[in-house]
């Protein structure tokens, strides 16, 4: 396994900058996707105080999700600290450092109908700042219906409650209004996904909406893996009403750096691959 990165290039920087969102192909070899697989099956048949089944009794398929893996399987910690992820997060966001913020993981087994709801990332957490993604593995092949899907342009949009996944409800005292109702008129929107197969991943910028449908395929599962990057600017916030994550207390006061025990730092510009902003 090795931490080595194909540099990310000015055309996928400036696609990230203008969608939100980027699509990098083939960035992980077989021996990380392997890693992983048997962190996932370690995850499913021992679930962390986390966990969660969004799939009802009696209805096919399962969607399920934990939190927090690195913190108590080594599988994950492994591809936190070692992994070339750390390293495409600090060249997208052109940032001299990267946190590690915390990783989430979905599976969507054969036929499951459980949808992803419409939502940005950053509402659900206690971080302030603009250098801030996300990091979508799948370990499985992916097709573009059954993928996640991104409103092109969305990162400029102003923050909007959260909702939970298991019954869709909204987040408590937060303040902020609902997202629009994105099903009810698909016409104002442009919406990017891609087919996928291992190895590739997706990265997008916190504040993009972006969803995703049930696992259409009767074949293959949809495993994936979510990493939460946080760069220069990111700031631990403390929001109003219901927050997410962390889901422990940091010990970090408001407009603090993340560096913390919680929220490492992984890399610095110096470990290799050096920022975008160096070689655009």
């Amino acid at each position: 396994m090795t931490r080595e990165v194909a540099r990310v290039t000015g055309e996928q920087f400036a696609r990230y900058e203008e969608q939100g969102v980027v699509c990098l192909r083939g960035v992980f070899d077989d021996e990380w996707l392997e890693e992983l697989r048997a962190g996932i099956e370690e995850a499913l048949r021992n679930p962390g105080p986390l966990a969660e089944n969004y799939t009802p009794g009696g209805r096919p398929g399962r969607f399920f999700s934990d939190l927090d893996l690195w913190q108590r399987l080594p599988h994950f910690r492994n591809f936190v600290f070692r992994s070339p992820a750390a390293a495409i997060a600090g060249q997208i966001m052109r940032s001299q450092k990267i946190n590690f913020f915390y990783d989430q993981l979905f599976v969507k087994e054969p036929g499951t109908a459980e949808r992803t709801p419409w939502h940005q990332d950053q509402p659900y957490w206690a971080v302030s700042g603009r250098q801030v993604c996300s990091l979508w593995l799948p370990l499985d092949p992916v097709a573009a219906e059954s993928s996640v899907q991104y409103i092109k342009g969305s990162h400029h949009w102003p923050a909007h409650n959260p909702q939970h996944f298991s019954d869709h409800s909204p987040y408590r005292d937060t303040g902020l209004p609902a997202l629009p109702d994105i099903d009810a008129h698909p016409e104002r929107y442009e919406f990017l996904a891609w087919d996928m197969q291992p190895g590739d991943c997706i990265v997008f910028q916190a504040m993009t909406v972006h969803g995703a449908g049930g696992n259409r395929s009767l074949v293959h599962r949809r495993r994936a893996l979510a990493t939460r990057w946080c760069g220069d600017d990111a700031r631990f916030l403390r929001r109003a009403g219901e927050v997410a994550i962390p889901t422990s207390d940091p010990g970090l006061t408001d407009g603090a750096e993340l560096d913390c025990e919680q929220f490492p730092v992984v890399w610095h510009a110096s470990d290799g691959a050096e920022p975008a902003a160096r070689w655009l």
